[in-house]
């Protein structure tokens, strides 16, 4: 087979990312599109066929779309809430041998807490589907040639290295069901620090060593809700989304501000540690990644909104809000820094390309659902240690079952 045919499960702001990363990747093509919502799915399928990657079907129902045989591959990028319904029932459909997948890619974070997670990684292995874990940070060119170089020639000479710290911020979701704690599982922690834990994970892996050379010891965290619960914020969001659903934060906040130190060990037997932070009230030109590891005698540092350009407009020239310039733009004028191709920065294009090519060759992927769940037990114990106020030690058989007070409602910032 010299092209892989995919079905896309869910509609939303991700897949358009995906759809416009499968631009760049040649031996691909969309050929499906599921989703509760058919006139998304609709514009969905006309962007895909806007940008030539394929002129997918559209179905309301995941079982035809797993059972149709023009798709050999699925990527699933619907909301956590829906996850273990839908993938137990793609995983049915292909144990009961009503279909055939040769692979299926999940978007981050895995599920809404490890249970979830271990459900998941379940039906999806006993119906023997080749798996992957579409974490765009691990491919974004600066981080993977940033840690080359960090390796090769720092780590070579003067020891590997010990510290990572990684961020992601911005000024909080498009939707509403990324507020809600119940729905989403948690808050900004659940959703986005999944990618700083990851990445730091990534840059501290020796380059000739799986992801699960590093031991994983301890967690500590603390969460808050700093800006969105503020009674003008939150009167703000109810509005914002009154179209969607509730979202209350004054009756029942999820934190918009989360902060982990994660202790591994190395395989050398060193200690390494991984700050990751990570919030939904960061006010500035957009979307900010970034990185930083240390070691012995050098560092490696990427901020993404001091990259590719800048571009400069005086308060005499007006236009409508956007995001032309860069993911979660929060203004339109005075000096802005702009991606030429956020799809290509941020990791999606490499990813895509990457997981396809494992898919097609039939070889298991670095980053596979078990590392989605390893990611997931660290959140959940990052929850769990900001809720007791104190460092929780790994593993912690606790962590199986836990539901965090967010996810419950029963957290009040």
């Amino acid at each position: 087979m010299s092209r892989l045919r995919i079905g896309f499960v869910g509609s939303g702001f991700v897949a358009r990312f995906h759809a416009q990363a499968f631009a760049s990747v040649r031996n691909a093509a969309i050929t499906a599109i599921m989703t509760t919502n058919p006139a998304k799915g609709s514009d969905l399928a006309a962007f895909c066929r806007s940008l030539g990657v394929g002129d997918p079907k559209v179905y309301t129902d995941v079982r035809a779309l797993t059972r149709d045989p023009e798709v050999d591959a699925v990527w699933f990028l619907a909301p956590n809430y829906v996850r273990v319904e839908l993938i137990e029932a793609i995983a049915d459909e292909v144990r009961s041998g009503r279909a055939a997948l040769k692979g299926l890619a999940v978007e981050k974070p895995l599920a809404r807490n490890l249970k979830e997670a271990r459900q998941i990684l379940n039906a999806v292995s006993e119906a023997g589907i080749p798996h992957g874990y579409l974490e765009n940070q691990l491919f974004a060119p600066a981080l993977v040639r940033g840690k080359e170089l960090l390796w090769r020639r720092g780590a070579a000479v003067a020891g590997e290295p010990y510290l990572a710290r990684c961020a992601e911020e911005h000024s909080g979701p498009h939707r509403a069901w990324f507020w809600r704690g119940d729905l989403q599982g948690g808050g900004v922690l659940n959703d986005m620090m999944c990618h700083s834990v990851a990445a730091g994970w990534y840059a501290l892996t020796p380059p000739d060593q799986p992801l699960t050379a590093l031991l994983p010891c301890s967690v500590s965290a603390q969460i808050a809700c700093l800006k969105w619960a503020r009674p003008e914020y939150a009167r703000r969001l109810r509005e914002t989304y009154a179209h969607e659903m509730e979202v209350d934060y004054t009756q029942a906040p999820a934190e918009d501000y989360a902060t982990a130190r994660i202790e591994f060990r190395m395989p050398s037997g060193n200690k390494a540690m991984v700050e990751a932070s990570t919030s939904w009230c960061f006010v500035g030109p957009g979307l900010r990644l970034t990185f930083e590891v240390l070691g012995p005698e050098y560092m490696l540092a990427i901020n993404t909104l001091r990259g590719e350009g800048e571009i400069f407009f005086s308060r005499a020239v007006h236009g409508e809000a956007g995001e032309d310039l860069v993911e979660k733009q929060n203004a339109e004028q005075g000096l802005m820094p702009y991606l030429a191709d956020e799809a290509h920065a941020y990791g999606y294009i490499a990813e895509n390309r990457y997981f396809t090519e494992c898919f097609l060759a039939g070889e298991t992927p670095f980053c596979t659902l078990e590392y989605g769940a390893r990611i997931t037990e660290l959140l959940m114990a990052a929850y769990l240690s900001a809720e007791r106020g104190a460092t929780v030690a790994l593993p912690c058989p606790e962590l199986e079952t836990f539901i965090p007070a967010v996810a419950r409602g029963e957290w009040r910032g």
